[in-house]
């Protein structure tokens, strides 16, 4: 007998939006279930705004459905189940840590019997305790973001959307958050993280969605997206008709100077160097090891490796 999947946190299937002539968002399909840690990438006007406006109930799709915790997209009362942290945000500079909380408990329709509890759980969680009663003005940009983050997580929501959570942190502050959102996961909460920091992404993510143009290119856990071995090799000298014979040890690719070859297992990386140096190809690294989530990005998206994407 085989087990159900499990619920799905967000499903939609064609989720369109268009502002006049323009299509921000086309047909965006996608699935995340409850309990997963979600990466939506993508470049700069891809689209990932709207479709977090949308699965907010921000804003009304133009055409295609979904659904977020199981109630149409907007639900009123389904939005007090969902925490969000947006990219761009601001707190008044005379409120304290505690009286930040408070508000939004207060505007989250929180019981008021156990508010006091859901906020001094919040500041344990992001690391602001004892800056509880500390003015937001002398607050550094990193300790802003967390509260932030903190804002995101009162009352337990069943659904927390991330926009950038880790973009004003250290090293330090970037390890608590993954700690925090490998928190959240266990305890069964579904998280939805938008980041241009992809190594972050690779990190804490069960599965992945690349958006470029407001459509999903890619999609799948980290082993479907980037393989489970690529091996990179430095070659020159190597001719165009020696390649077919290197095609039995995986998907080749060319990532110059550097010969990509996706899929071949590291007890043959030996064998396959061999087979360079026997076609006459000469071999001055070779770098084993799985694709980064990087990489994979910027091949998907047209762009060489060593190339950032326009902004």
């Amino acid at each position: 007998m085989t087990s159900s999947p499990a619920p799905a946190a967000v499903d939609t299937t064609g989720l369109t939006k268009r502002y006049g002539s323009t299509t921000a968002l086309a047909g965006l399909t996608m699935r995340v279930p409850s309990g997963h840690v979600f990466g939506f990438l993508g470049p700069n006007g891809a689209g990932k705004t709207t479709a977090v406006k949308l699965l907010l109930g921000l804003a009304r799709p133009t055409s295609g459905a979904g659904t977020v915790l199981g109630a149409p997209l907007g639900d009123r009362a389904t939005r007090r189940r969902i925490g969000y942290l947006p990219e761009l945000f601001r707190y008044q500079a005379w409120l304290t840590a505690r009286d930040v909380l408070g508000l939004h408990a207060s505007l989250a329709g929180l019981p008021s019997t156990g508010r006091g509890h859901a906020i001094d759980e919040a500041l344990g969680i992001v690391g602001l305790s004892d800056r509880a009663t500390d003015r937001v003005g002398t607050f550094s940009k990193g300790m802003q973001q967390r509260l932030g983050l903190g804002v995101a997580l009162l009352g337990r929501p069943d659904l927390v959307f991330l926009d950038e959570p880790t973009s004003a942190l250290d090293p330090i502050g970037r390890q608590d958050v993954r700690a925090v959102i490998r928190e959240l996961r266990d305890r069964g909460t579904a998280v939805f993280l938008n980041s241009h920091l992809l190594t972050e992404v690779e990190r804490v993510c069960d599965e992945v969605a690349i958006v470029d143009h407001g459509r999903v290119v890619a999609a799948g856990t980290l082993d479907e997206l980037l393989g489970a071995a690529t091996v990179r090799v430095r070659v020159t000298d190597l001719r165009p008709d020696a390649r077919a014979g290197l095609a039995a040890f995986g998907t080749l690719a060319d990532d110059p100077p550097w010969l990509v070859v996706r899929g071949c297992p590291p007890e043959r990386v030996p064998d396959l160097v061999a087979s360079i140096v026997a076609a006459g190809g000469r071999v001055h690294a070779v770098d084993a090891g799985r694709e980064t989530l990087e990489e994979r990005f910027l091949e998907l998206l047209g762009h060489p490796a060593d190339e950032e994407p326009p902004a």
